[in-house]
């Protein structure tokens, strides 16, 4: 298999979609020696969050000098992305030899007249095979959908539970109540395993304490309202929680706080199971830590933030970021979104806060909204808006209306599957204009 028949058996491999259970995965780790039984995991499930507080526990646990393995889902740019050791990308030889290894005992599956695994489960699968053969100490990793019934939850090595901020979403799969989610991500808690939260709402922390109960799990709460000396920043943040004080983080947004002390929680927990990390170390790998498509800057003058915003807490978090970071500035828009998200909530909650919406249609065939379809949706709260054909017609949009104000923001968000290309398109025309600068001052 080379990277092209890959990428080409990753495509196939869509058809199958997505279903939710362990009978699928058990049966293809089983045939695969179960490598998973031979690692051990941070386990993170949660609504909003998830991938920020993996980077913070990955990065530090890295700087302290183990060898960390990082599973992700969904990626923002490159397939390869989902599989991480010690901040590195598998190589694309890498991820033939492990996707190979999978397709046959996939294959193998099928031709029994069982079901055949699921594009996620092979890469759940591909992603163990991998952190084994590199020797990982420790593997963090982030639930696909939900906990008990999401392909993750083979693991039973788990040394912390971690539970992000939970709130609604994906309620045709997971219950149409809060409870009913808390009840589905409260799954990963194994037994006698630490288990960290953020501070829920009552009725989801009711759940989640329930499960660690029930399985003798020790249970600690990262409750950000304890951090104090709190100082926000576009370029940096720093906060202070128990012992620890002023610590520098890089990556943006109110809520980062909140995902560093859920990871501080964790980084602790996980220091009193063998796994310590000396204060210096700490304080390096916050620093150090990135999170791409997070509230990100992805370009200057003027400034262009990208974010995964997809949901209704995810907006409202982001609405009030804009509003945190960006007062009394002209904000511009680019929003893609699929037609299974809350589209009118995440409308709803940031509308009024932008002069000009520009949509583009994600590259999510299925489920993707298209563009001329949201742009009918915003104009039920916004009357200036542009539908675009492409991203880089989106990206071309946005700087022609930002024009030489260097009091304008753009903020592209939605769904993470176009918010790759979009990096590209704005890196891109920055090398560009880099370039041509450069050329112009020799001349």
């Amino acid at each position: 298999m080379n990277y092209r028949e890959a990428m080409e058996y990753v495509e196939e491999l869509q058809q199958y979609g997505s279903v939710m259970g362990l009978a699928s995965i058990q049966e293809l780790c089983r045939r695969l020696d179960n490598p998973q039984e031979h690692l051990k995991f941070v386990h993170i499930a949660g609504t909003n969050g998830k991938g920020s507080v993996l980077a913070y526990v990955s990065t530090v646990l890295q700087a302290a000098g183990y060898r960390v393995g990082r599973f992700i889902s969904p990626f923002v740019k490159d397939f390869r992305e989902q599989f991480q050791v010690d901040g590195r990308v598998i190589t694309q030889s890498g991820l033939c030899k492990y996707l190979e290894h999978v397709r046959q005992a996939a294959g193998n599956i099928a031709a029994e007249g069982l079901p055949h695994p699921t594009l996620f489960e092979v890469e759940v699968a591909a992603a163990f095979l991998y952190f084994l053969d590199k020797q990982c100490d420790i593997v963090v990793m982030e639930t696909g959908l939900g906990g008990a019934l999401d392909a993750t939850n083979v693991i039973t090595n788990t040394l912390a539970a971690v539970f992000t901020s939970i709130s609604m979403d994906h309620m045709n799969i997971l219950g149409d109540s809060l409870e009913q989610i808390a009840a589905a991500k409260a799954g990963i808690i194994k037994n006698k395993c630490y288990v960290i939260s953020a501070k829920q709402q009552p009725e989801a922390m009711k759940m989640l304490r329930q499960a660690a109960l029930l399985r003798k799990a020790k249970f600690y709460t990262a409750d950000v309202s304890r951090a104090k000396n709190i100082k926000y920043g576009v370029t940096k943040q720093t906060f202070s929680y128990d012992k620890y004080k002023n610590v520098e983080i890089a990556m943006l947004g109110k809520f980062q706080i909140e995902n560093a002390v859920v990871a501080l929680e964790t980084l602790s927990a996980l220091g009193r199971q063998g796994f310590p990390v000396a204060e210096d170390k700490l304080r390096q790998g916050f620093a150090q830590t990135i999170w791409r498509g997070r509230f990100d800057v992805i370009g200057k003058k003027p400034l262009f933030m990208a974010d995964g915003a997809h949901n209704e807490d995810a907006s409202i978090k982001l609405a009030e970021n804009i509003r945190f970071y960006f007062t009394n500035k002209k904000i511009i828009y680019i929003m893609g979104m699929l037609k299974d998200k809350e589209y009118d909530k995440v409308i709803r909650n940031t509308y009024e806060l932008a002069e000009h919406i520009i949509t583009v249609t994600p590259p999510i065939k299925e489920r993707a909204m298209h563009a001329y379809e949201l742009a009918q949706a915003v104009r039920e709260y916004h009357n200036s808006v542009t539908v675009a054909d492409s991203v880089q017609e989106a990206v071309e949009m946005a700087y022609l209306l930002a024009g030489q104000d260097k009091e304008c923001v753009i903020v592209a968000f939605g769904s993470l599957s176009y918010l790759g290309e979009l990096m590209n398109v704005v890196e891109h025309r920055d090398t560009i204009r880099r370039d041509s600068h450069g050329r112009s001052e020799e001349n």
